[in-house]
Formats: structure tokens, C-alpha cells, sequence
């Protein structure tokens, strides 16, 4: 089995991609840019995936299914996942789909590859204890961990993809308002209800942390991120990353355990277990599961959770998890608000 570090070393070895290979592949992900909309991190997931079989492999075009079957099993041997086997296979259906279309091959290589099979794997969500203290785990008296709670509280509150939420542009939030507009996937976008504690906590981080963060630079004119480092550039989704870990390792949580998208099963979990409707609280999400229904492995049901009358709102910015992810508009909830069921 191949390690991260000798994968790298691998792909760094391998020759410079072919001209004709890189128009290929940039003829092929403008066409399913303006079919699909496809998010930016899509499209690079993509550009990655056919780079490194052309680099191993020239002449995508005329590869046959050996060819893939050989990289493929190469992949195997290095110690890339099936899941990640399994979207390489995809992206090269797509890509001689498309080669079909254009009439620049006859037959289709991937038409006898059978996908590897993938584990059935449940989301794994936090308890509401465990989320409460992975939120107060960042130093708020420094203007990085201000931002840090910020955006934990929101990313929990809002169930925001890691994407969304490293993406968010300054003028997607209104405040007076309470509401955030998030680009999604597929460009598509919604409005988002803030909670109590995220509007709070977004509150500070944009009055004291966010100026003190672009001040160090002397900027004079405000960045266009939500959420920057200490450079004044978005954080990137690796660096968000790393601060879930670091504050989950700080809060006692086996970082095993956390992810920033679990925290996004975890927003969904605490909506279902508090009584809130399963196709409202998935509209909320904008999540598109197949297994969107009670007991599926989209979002699973703590048993031992608390009926949702009793501990349905909560006082100010100190509630509990229950206030930050209840207190949202009543009609986005598909129930009145404050109102036991």
C-alpha cells in the first residue's frame, strides 16, 4: 500500500502533460461547465483525475480499456481508496461520453469497466454535548479564534457545506436582517436564516476580529471573502479542516470523529431529534439523499436525545446546541416557533 507522501512523490515523476491531452481535457470540462454548472471544486477534482491518467497514460482520446483497467489497478496498488476509483471511473465515463459526441472516437472504453464496490458508510454526527464543546473550544480573545467561533457556530447553525462557507462573500450576509445567501451546488442559491448564537457570534467577529485581521495589512480596501487568515486570503477548505481538528483534539473529542461535514449531519441529527420535520429540515439543507427518510443513513435519530418540548428555545447567545440550531425562522422549520409538538 502507498502512502499520501508516495503518491505524491509518484505524480511528481510522471512527464509534463501533452498539448493535445490538456485541450482535450479543457474542451471537455468547458462543455460540462455550461451543461451542468458544475462547482469550481468539481471541475479541479475533475482536471486532477484525467491529468493524472494522461500523464500516465498519453493520448487520452485513443486509450482503450486496458489502458484504464492498468491505471486503475495502478491506483489500486498505491493505495488510492475505492471511493476515489469509483469517481475516477465516473469523470472518464463523462469525459468519453463527450468524446463520443463530438465524433472524436467510435466506441466508448468504459462501457465493460465495472465500478469497485463501495461501503455502505453512516454519516458520523456529534451529540449535542460534544458539539457545545467543540464551539467553545477557539480563544475568542484572539482575532483568529473569534473567527474560528464564528464560523463553527454558523457552519452547525446553517448546515453549511465546508465549500459554502469558505466561500462566503462579505456582502452574502445581512445582519439587520438575519439572513445569509449561499451559493450552492450546481449554482444554485438560497437564503439561509441566521440563529441567535451565529448572529451573535457573527456579530463580533465582523465589529473586532475581521478589521483587526485586514488592518495588519494596511489594506485600504475591505477584502471580498466573509472569512479571512491573517494574510487577508479565504481560508482555503484544507485550512478549515485542520481548525476542526485542532479544536476537536482541544475539546477532548477523538478527531477520528469529526469533520466538517459531520458537523452538517450533526445540524441535521439535532433538527430531527428536537421534532422538526424530515423534508423541511432536508429543504434546509438543500440535500438531494437517497436515503432522506426516518432511520437512513442521511440522518441518523439518536434514540436518547431529548424530547424537542424541553429544551425546544434557550436564553441568549449561551444557549445550548438546541437554541443555535432551532431558533431559525418558524416557517423554514415547517412548524411555529417556540411551540412543543
Amino acid at each position: 500500500m502507498g502512502t499520501p507522501a508516495d503518491r505524491r512523490r509518484h505524480a511528481r515523476s510522471l512527464p509534463p502533460l501533452q498539448a493535445a491531452d490538456a485541450a482535450s481535457i479543457d474542451a471537455f470540462l468547458d462543455a460540462i461547465w455550461a451543461e451542468q454548472g458544475l462547482a469550481t471544486a468539481t471541475l479541479s477534482a475533475y482536471r486532477r483525475d484525467l491529468q493524472g491518467l494522461a500523464r500516465t497514460h498519453p493520448g487520452l482520446v485513443e486509450l482503450g480499456r486496458a489502458d484504464l483497467f492498468d491505471y486503475l489497478s495502478l491506483r489500486t496498488g498505491m493505495g488510492y481508496s475505492a471511493r476515489s476509483n469509483a469517481r475516477l471511473l465516473s469523470v472518464l465515463r463523462a469525459y468519453y461520453a463527450h468524446c463520443l459526441r463530438r465524433g472524436a472516437r467510435a466506441d466508448d472504453p468504459t462501457a465493460l469497466l465495472q465500478p469497485p464496490m463501495l461501503p455502505r458508510l453512516l454519516p458520523k454526527a456529534l451529540g449535542e454535548a460534544e458539539v457545545d464543546a467543540l464551539l467553545q473550544a477557539p480563544d475568542v480573545a484572539a482575532p483568529t479564534g473569534l473567527r474560528d467561533r464564528a464560523m463553527l457556530e454558523l457552519m452547525y447553525a446553517c448546515g453549511l457545506r465546508v465549500s459554502e462557507l469558505v466561500g462566503l462573500p462579505a456582502t452574502a450576509l445581512n445582519l439587520r436582517q438575519g439572513v445569509l445567501r449561499v451559493a450552492g451546488k450546481g449554482g444554485t442559491e438560497r437564503l439561509v436564516p441566521l440563529g441567535e448564537e451565529s448572529r451573535h457570534w457573527l456579530q463580533r467577529y465582523i465589529a473586532e476580529a475581521r478589521p483587526a485581521l485586514l488592518a495588519s495589512l494596511g489594506r485600504a480596501t475591505p477584502a471580498a471573502a466573509l472569512f479571512v487568515d491573517a494574510r487577508g486570503q479565504p481560508l482555503t477548505r484544507q485550512a478549515f479542516w485542520a481548525l476542526v481538528k485542532r479544536c476537536a483534539s482541544q475539546a477532548g473529542i477523538d478527531t477520528r470523529r469529526v469533520s466538517p461535514h459531520g458537523l452538517r449531519h450533526s445540524f441535521a441529527t439535532h433538527l430531527l431529534n428536537r421534532g422538526a420535520d424530515l423534508r423541511a429540515a432536508g429543504a434546509r439543507l438543500v440535500v438531494h439523499h437517497p436515503d432522506l427518510h426516518p432511520g437512513g443513513a442521511g440522518t441518523p435519530q439518536d434514540p436518547a436525545c431529548a424530547p424537542p418540548s424541553t429544551r425546544l428555545n434557550g436564553p441568549g447567545p449561551a444557549s445550548r446546541p438546541a437554541g443555535r440550531c432551532m431558533r431559525q425562522s418558524a416557517e423554514t422549520l415547517g412548524r411555529p416557533a417556540g411551540l412543543p409538538d
